[in-house]
């Protein structure tokens, strides 16, 4: 055997050990890679029967909207199936520049540039922006593109406790002489709870450093007209940049940043993940275009999602579950080992309702949840209807 092949043997070592996985799929409980074979939205259809869907992020319901399908039919028939190629060279359609002056106007920026994921998006940016001798600093429980957009970066990268302000001032405190950016999610995925967004920028304006906001799980949600974080707090023309996707509230895929036109002319020339990516395809641009539109004109849309939000968060702590901290359409129900959690979500989906287990690295190993959520398109009696079955196995599984 020669030494390539050992080194070879060495490297999939890992891959061939890990066992895990296959363990909890023979167990009948594995939660993941659950293939859907029809969707209208609040009911999929999985393994052959209907469940209701609770469990998805997106919160305006507008993935079957008939504006927004048909947006996407016309351009599908304009440009055809995609792009083949980067925004850089020959990627780049009419449509993308559309998209970009709608978001910088709706989120209140000069520029906006959308890139072909959330992930790149986040990756794109900090990359970019934070070089040698720079600094960037990070919630704890900011969503791994940002984590891995640090990693990326050539600065130094500092991780703060979740909304632990004090920690964070002591670290812009000692690095105050570099350059300095804040990388926060607005509405945090697994918990469901805000940042405090007026407190973060007062530090960043005192210490000055440059303040990013994650509005993946706030654009549609939060914000006067479905806005986002700084503006559901009114300081949206003071944060620096925002950053957020098309896969949730815009029912698309997609991400984008926005900020001054300076920082995305820097962006357009200097962002590896958006000049070496294939560009956003023609049909799920005009599908953004056309939720954008909804998510302006239709504001019941976002007033009912906060409806049926109450309406779930009440339910479960009614029925006694612990659901954390959350204030907005995430519900986290706290299960605690991940047997138990694993064994709740199995029980569920037999009873109909889908949701997202949430376990280790993700969360500390008793602390495990199941990561509900809700959309505007859900009807009361969905809502109790999941409320009925939660709270049934609550009590069955000694969890309430």
């Amino acid at each position: 055997m020669n030494t390539h092949t050992l080194q070879q043997i060495s490297l999939l070592n890992k891959c061939n050990n890990f066992t895990r996985a296959r363990e909890i799929q023979a167990a009948g409980l594995y939660p993941y890679f659950k293939p859907l074979t029809d969707s209208d939205d609040t009911v999929v259809t999985i393994e052959g029967k209907e469940r209701l869907m609770m469990g998805s992020n997106n919160y305006l319901g507008l993935t079957h909207h008939p504006k927004v399908l048909a947006a996407a039919r016309s351009a599908l028939d304009r440009f055809g199936s995609g792009c083949t190629g980067s925004r850089f060279l020959n990627g780049t359609l009419d449509l993308h520049e559309q998209l970009e002056v709608r978001l910088a106007e709706f989120f209140g920026k000069d520029a906006a540039l959308a890139f072909s994921t959330g992930y790149q998006a986040n990756l794109g940016l900090i990359s970019c922006l934070v070089g040698r001798g720079d600094v960037v600093f990070i919630d704890k429980l900011d969503h791994a593109s940002i984590v891995d957009g640090a990693k990326m970066s050539y600065g130094d990268t500092h991780r703060f406790a979740h909304n632990d302000l004090t920690q964070l001032e002591r670290l812009l405190q000692r690095h105050q002489d570099r350059g300095m950016m804040i990388v926060v999610d607005g509405v945090y995925s697994m918990e469901g709870d805000i940042a405090d967004v007026p407190a973060l920028l007062e530090l960043a304006q005192r210490y000055g450093a440059v303040l990013a906001v994650d509005d993946a799980h706030s654009t549609g949600v939060l914000g006067p007209k479905g806005d986002g974080t700084a503006a559901h707090f009114g300081v949206a023309d003071e944060v620096d940049i925002v950053v957020g996707t098309f896969s949730k509230s815009l029912a698309s895929i997609g991400g984008f940043v926005a900020g001054s036109e300076n920082v995305i002319h820097y962006l357009k020339h200097h962002s590896r993940p958006l000049i070496f990516s294939a560009a956003l395809p023609p049909a799920n641009t005009a599908g953004v275009l056309a939720a954008l539109e909804i998510t302006e004109h239709e504001p019941e849309r976002r007033e009912r999602l906060w409806r049926v939000t109450k309406r779930f968060q009440d339910g479960c702590r009614s029925l006694g579950f612990d659901i954390g901290p959350t204030r907005t359409p995430i519900i986290p129900v706290l299960i605690g080992t991940l047997p138990d959690t694993f064994a709740f979500w199995r029980k569920l989906f037999d009873g109909g309702v889908f949701t997202n287990p949430v376990v280790p690295p993700a969360v500390p190993p008793d602390q495990c949840r199941l990561r509900a959520s809700v959309m505007a398109t859900h009807t009361d009696d969905q809502i109790d209807q999941a409320l009925e079955i939660f709270g049934k196995l609550g009590k069955e599984m000694g969890v309430i």
